[in-house]
């Protein structure tokens, strides 16, 4: 199942799970449900409002401090009913079970996809938000800048979909992967489904389908790749425009390869569900000192951007938990591989799961079953920037590494 939301806690969705349990049977540990990571509708993470305005810095304004209140018990009213949502679409995709035939393709799609991060000429990335000046590549750096040397990784162009029609052979779902972060150009205040909701409405409406068919876009390894050529200036657009231009491009190469399926009436189904203890990351002396400092600074023009943001993050980061214990899926159908990750992967850690994977072939979804943040590689982490900053990303450094070998260690139990 994937959910229109940036990102959705592991509690809400064990809760949704376990209603949905319930109601039809199915074990909580072959579900899988991932966010598509939308930036243009509410986080199902109750921290986040908590983390960018506390309390306490809202005690001299009744009127803020009303207006944090009526936020806080919107967010927890929005959370609430996202729980009995997905539970019930559940429900409806059990009572719509009927006999199917399965297939899939894989083709490429590299027109969209830019890696983020860019290295620039020395002196020219600004302060982290603790003050450090180490990092080497910064995360959406000016556009068409002088100052541009290269990008820090690859993109993975792969684009994977999965068609299940009736005996009749009527399309009745398609689900596609492809790594790309999100699209964007909505208009402030205004919540869209970005382009997966795009792509869902444009496929349908290729393959010809009715009313009940399901498409999906679930988001690959895009944790360090967007939209944006960072090389020239894109042309101006209308909101929503470049969310149809790019749906209706992915859409279009979908549906192309969705001729090329061979449908199987009987497929080999197989899951497993485990477990991964990761260390979390604590914050330096150093570090914890420029946050009280900050928390304390009444100038903020004078601390780095999102200084106070991070300070807030890195005081609770000292105070919380030592490890997290993170879900990680995998599934095979017949000779597909599919793993479920709740990160937000690099494409590097994408494209080496797809080589490694002993099923052909494979893909990854992210932001599935939980959200923990970015997953930098141990390289990745050594050059800086966004995506590694503590508060951004929240597990040891070499969480990557140990993700990968675990996905990779259930694919092998699968393929047995």
């Amino acid at each position: 199942m994937l959910i229109d939301n940036v990102g959705v806690h592991r509690e809400l969705l064990d809760e949704a799970k376990h209603r949905a349990s319930q109601a039809t049977g199915i074990p909580v540990e072959r579900m899988l449900m991932a966010a598509t990571h939308t930036h243009s509708a509410p986080p199902a993470r109750a921290e986040d409002i908590a983390l960018r305005w506390p309390k306490a810095s809202l005690a001299a304004s009744s009127e803020a401090y009303a207006l944090y209140e009526a936020a806080v018990e919107a967010n927890r009213q929005y959370m609430a009913h996202l729980v009995r949502q997905i539970a019930a679409a559940v429900e409806q995709a059990v009572r719509n079970l009927e006999p199917a035939e399965i297939g899939w393709a894989v083709t490429e799609l590299p027109d969209h996809l830019n890696n983020r991060r860019w290295f620039r000429k020395p002196g020219t990335i600004p302060a982290d938000p603790f003050g450090g000046t180490s990092d080497r590549v910064q995360m959406n750096p000016p556009v068409a800048s002088p100052d541009l040397i290269e990008p820090a990784g690859p993109v993975d162009p792969g684009l994977t979909i999965v068609g299940v029609r009736t005996r009749r052979g009527e399309p009745l779902a398609l689900v596609a992967n492809y790594s790309l972060h999100y699209v964007g150009g909505t208009p402030p205040g205004q919540v869209s489904a970005d382009y997966f909701g795009e792509f869902a409405r444009q496929i349908r409406e290729r393959l010809g389908a009715g009313e009940k068919f399901v498409g999906i876009l679930s988001n690959g390894t895009s944790g360090d790749v967007n939209n944006i050529d960072f090389r020239q200036p894109r042309p101006r657009r209308e909101p929503f425009e470049q969310i149809r231009l790019v749906a209706e491009s992915v859409a279009q190469r979908a549906f192309e390869a969705y001729k090329t399926v061979r449908h199987r009436r009987s497929v080999e189904l197989k899951m497993v569900q485990r477990e991964l203890r990761l260390a979390l990351r604590k914050p330096t002396e150093a570090q914890l000192a420029f946050a009280r400092a900050a928390l304390e600074a009444n100038d903020d023009s004078k601390l780095p951007r999102n200084a106070k943001a991070y300070a807030r993050r890195a005081l609770a980061a000292a105070s919380g938990p030592d490890t997290v214990d993170v879900p990680l899926q995998a599934i095979r159908i017949g000779e597909l591989g599919l793993v479920a990750i709740p990160f937000e992967v690099f494409a590097e850690t994408g494209l080496e799961i797809k080589k490694k994977s002993p099923l052909r072939p494979t893909f990854t979804i992210s932001f599935a079953n939980g959200s923990y943040g970015y997953l930098p590689t141990p390289e990745q982490h050594a050059l800086g920037g966004y995506e590694t900053w503590l508060g951004t990303c929240r597990v040891e450094i070499e969480a990557s590494r140990k993700v990968t070998a675990a996905v990779l260690e259930m694919l092998e139990e699968l393929a047995r």
